[in-house]
């Protein structure tokens, strides 16, 4: 059994790292804003994260499936501390863009990494994944509202001390938290074989098909929301209040999923998941007023909150739990690094050109191909290819 002051510490160690998730997708573009890049020119910053992260993911998920450890990997993380003064100190575009692919390359498999942890403490301790995840949406929301405040007062060159502040909370947090591993002797040897056929299997791959074309729309909306309402000359304050809305409606939604989800197929949560994405960001696409946008984010409970909760829940029952931290890469692989690459380069030179309102368009008929995908071969599984496919390796 997992002691409580561990669940508590796996909970606190949620709530930093979702700060400092909340500083890079709420807050850097409006600094790189502020001093003077171009919309482009943040699309391609955002683009060398997910590219990198293609690589950090697969790689820190294999070290720690390899060493039966993940506590001692995120601590590698910390490379982030390092790397975030020469972010906020590089004084040519060329310096940042090095800069920032060192960065993400220690701060892009966070997250995954932590879910990995999670779903092995709640299967000693009983408890649910929502019950540790609401304190990321916590951490992201808090951040997002009281960061965004702080700026107002200061301006945008306090963001590196908040960044700084995040990680060394982060720190101390992982520092003090214990493996639910018990080492490298606690699981068997990797077998990449099986997992090659468990990732190779023809419904995962229409899964993963189609998380990523969904997540390319998810992205674009973490990448230039705060750019698409300072377009509408929203002050920083309120597209801080925009991210607290949509943080904080992810909580309910975890904590009905986690009670009542199993009860529904997720293909079919996936598929009601991009119908409110496809609704959300037309009607975002359509907006005069900023204000509207802290509505619309309201509306994450119902897309990010179930395409989340669900793709995680996929993806843990698909793969066995010697395989647990890889399979978690994977996915955030393709709906972080992938998808984000796509949405950063092509959603940059988008809103360069045509503006925020035919990004979100375009964002919205992303999301109504994924929708009609994930129910089209949800009826697909449950009339010609059953589930239980994904589990006979």
């Amino acid at each position: 059994m997992t002691s409580s002051s561990q669940l508590g510490l796996a909970k606190g160690y949620t709530f930093t790292i979702f700060t400092m998730t909340s500083i890079v997708i709420s807050f850097f573009p409006l600094y790189f804003d502020a001093v003077g890049y171009s919309k482009l020119q943040i699309g391609m910053l955002y683009a060398i994260g997910p590219m990198i992260g293609i690589v950090s993911n697969l790689l820190w998920g294999y070290i720690s499936d390899r060493w039966g450890t993940i506590r001692k990997v995120l601590l590698l993380l910390t490379g982030q501390l390092i790397m975030a003064p020469l972010v906020f100190h590089a004084e040519s575009f060329g310096l940042l863009y090095a800069a920032m692919a060192v960065f993400f390359f220690f701060q892009q498999p966070m997250l995954s990494m932590n879910d990995s942890q999670l779903l092995l403490i709640t299967s000693v301790s009983g408890k649910s994944y929502a019950s540790f995840r609401v304190y990321g949406s916590i951490g992201f929301a808090f951040a997002s509202l009281v960061f965004g405040m702080i700026l107002k007062e200061t301006g945008h060159t306090f963001t590196a001390y908040l960044a700084y502040g995040s990680v060394i909370a982060s720190l101390l947090f992982a520092f003090l938290l214990r493996d639910v591993r018990g080492g490298k002797d606690s699981f068997k040897p990797i077998e990449w074989k099986p997992m090659a056929k468990i990732i190779g299997s023809r419904p995962f791959l229409r899964f993963l098909g189609l998380l990523l074309i969904l997540s390319i729309a998810h992205r674009i909306n973490d990448g230039f929301l705060a750019l698409y309402m300072r377009e509408l000359h929203a002050p920083d304050s309120l597209i801080g209040y925009a991210w607290t809305a949509s943080a904080l409606s992810e909580i309910p939604t975890f904590f009905l999923l986690s009670k009542y989800g199993h009860k529904f197929k997720e293909l079919a949560l996936l598929a009601v998941a991009a119908s409110v994405y496809m609704i959300r960001f037309t009607l975002l696409s359509f907006i005069q007023d900023p204000v509207w946008a802290i509505a619309l984010q309201a509306m994450h409970s119902m897309s990010f909150g179930i395409f989340l909760f669900t793709g995680i829940r996929y993806v843990s029952q698909a793969v066995p739990d010697e395989y647990r931290a890889s399979g978690q890469a994977i996915f955030a692989v393709t709906w972080q690094s992938v998808a984000g690459l796509i949405s950063g380069v092509i959603g940059g030179w988008l809103f360069e050109a045509y503006g925020g309102q035919w990004l979100y368009r375009i964002a919205a008929l992303l999301a109504l191909a994924a929708a009609v995908g994930f129910f089209v071969t949800h009826w697909y599984e449950e009339n010609g290819s059953p589930r239980k496919q994904l589990r006979k390796y």
